[in-house]
């Protein structure tokens, strides 16, 4: 591995986009990326106010899991609009253009298959958590003393973080479909 793929701290984040949905998705990821800076800052918050001060907080703890678990999930849409998800690069690489085109198209249609499942099983887990049975809006909490509504705003990020890569899929596959592969000798997308 060169000093190169090392360097993530100054890589572009248009690097690997393929569409102004992904340039907008990677460009999200910098002001997104501050969450685990305040993450760790009222974790630091909290250690000082236990210890030093004996004044233990109640909402330290639930939101710092919230902000972690929330940039966790953004990771989904970002890895894939900088083309940073998993793939056989042995295999990818060895390959023709014209056969790397119809990976990619495999690929996209198999991902929006998969994130059109996960789509609806958001969307049910997004609906119990924010209705009531009957229908009355209603966020679903913690259960704990201080009781925020974060278990009912992660699953709605999950919902929309899906549907954003069903999009970005979709204009991959689109993407790849209209490639023209005679002109391409070194496999760029």
């Amino acid at each position: 591995m060169s000093d190169a793929d090392l360097d993530l701290v100054d890589e572009d984040p248009d690097a690997g986009t393929r569409s102004r949905l992904d340039r907008l998705v990677a460009r999200s990821a910098t002001v997104l990326s501050w969450a685990i800076f305040v993450a760790f800052a009222i974790s630091v918050y909290e250690v000082i106010a236990r210890y030093v001060f004996d004044s233990p907080t109640l909402w330290v703890h639930e939101s710092t899991t919230f902000l972690i678990a929330a940039t966790f999930l953004i990771g989904g849409p970002i890895a894939l609009a900088r083309d940073k998800h998993i793939r056989v690069r042995m295999i990818y690489d060895a390959v023709s253009p014209a056969v790397r085109r119809w990976l990619d198209i495999v690929n996209s249609v198999i991902a929006m298959i998969f994130f059109a499942g996960l789509g609806y099983a958001g969307w049910v887990l997004a609906w119990k958590a924010t209705h009531t049975p009957s229908g009355d809006i209603r966020f679903e909490g913690t259960g704990t003393a201080w009781n925020p509504p974060t278990p009912a705003l992660l699953k709605i990020i999950i919902l929309i973080c899906v549907v954003l890569m069903l999009f970005q899929s979709a204009i991959h596959l689109v993407k790849a479909i209209r490639r023209d592969v005679s002109q391409d000798t070194d496999g760029d997308r």
